[in-house]
């Protein structure tokens, strides 16, 4: 922008609270938040759960306070839609990468090995990450190591994948594959299965993708991936970027969910007094919830006050506060 030309005028502050972006294909969750800054007017704005820049759907972003709720979203199982191709292996799990195995398959989806080739990825299971993924090995980044070209070997880790659904197959034919020995315009018989996945935080839909095709004696990779749900923040919330910039302009400023909302979506509520809220908004610890794990403490005024977790303390249980966000 040329020094003398005007600079566009800043959007109004957004309110503190969370907007859920349906992202499109070929942005970088890094692109999303850039977006939404601009849009909520504020710097202060973060994501919950990276998505590949392939993948479209749910991505759930923070908004001024409320980004300080953003990690116990990360934390929330996660669902997906996904098309996973057999007979063809890349060096990303996905489409994106390059093609490094191409031995085809021609079996058929409701077959014996097929389903139980599924069946042992469900559950709990210990998968390896893709070498592309985002885990730090010696403090930098998986996928920085392997587009570097060294050598990255990471260690399977513990995963829960409790739906893995096939819901629709497709046989075809990938054409000009070319890998090892073989020649541009080589076919070889894929077998594309549509499924819905369910899975802890952690999981990579990718290594599912490749570890059902190394368990049917082929290869498998990813071509097709949207997330239709983090926690309780599902794809019905969601809106894409054009539609939230229209609203912004019709509206004067970007709408957001309020914590409160943001927050019951992903744990449980506690309606506390104005005693209590008092209280907890400096820092002070209050009657026990009588729940595991963190609990929303809602003021009677509906705003999100705390959120708190019981602890027993000199013999008595006592809720803390983990992250007070009263004003």
């Amino acid at each position: 922008m040329p020094q003398d030309a005007p600079r566009p005028p800043r959007r109004p502050t957004a309110a503190d609270g969370f907007v859920v972006v349906d992202k499109p294909a070929g942005w970088t969750s890094h692109d999303v938040v850039g977006r939404v800054r601009r849009l909520a007017g504020t710097r202060k704005v973060g994501h919950a759960g990276t998505l590949d820049p392939m993948a479209t759907g749910v991505l759930v972003v923070g908004v001024g306070r409320a980004t300080r709720l953003l990690t116990y979203v990360v934390g929330a199982d996660k669902a997906y839609e996904a098309t996973i191709r057999l007979g063809v292996g890349t060096t990303t799990d996905d489409a994106e990468g390059e093609v490094v195995a191409a031995p085809g398959f021609a079996g058929a989806a409701d077959s014996p090995q097929v389903k139980a080739a599924v069946a042992e990825l469900t559950g709990d299971i210990l998968q390896v990450p893709s070498t592309v993924s985002a885990i730090k090995v010696g403090g930098k980044r998986a996928y920085a190591l392997a587009r570097a070209g060294e050598e990255v070997e990471l260690r399977s880790r513990p995963v829960t994948v409790g739906e893995f659904a096939v819901r629709a197959a497709r046989h075809g034919v990938a054409s000009g594959v070319q890998t090892g020995g073989q020649g541009p315009g080589d076919e070889v018989p894929v077998l594309d299965l549509d499924v819905a996945v369910t899975v802890s935080s952690g999981t990579y839909v990718r290594a599912l993708a490749r570890d059902l095709g190394v368990a049917l004696g082929t290869a498998g990779h990813l071509t097709a991936l949207r997330r239709t749900r983090v926690g309780g923040h599902t794809l019905d919330q969601a809106r894409t970027l054009d539609a939230m910039e229209a609203q912004a302009d019709a509206d004067g400023v970007l709408a957001t969910i309020a914590m409160a909302q943001a927050a019951a979506a992903d744990l449980p509520v506690r309606e506390v007094t104005a005693d209590e809220a008092h209280d907890l908004g400096f820092g002070r610890w209050v009657a026990p919830s009588g729940r595991p794990g963190p609990v929303a403490a809602v003021g009677p005024d509906g705003a999100l006050v705390a959120l708190l977790e019981d602890t027993r303390r000199h013999g008595t249980d006592r809720a803390r506060p983990v992250l007070v966000l009263a004003p």
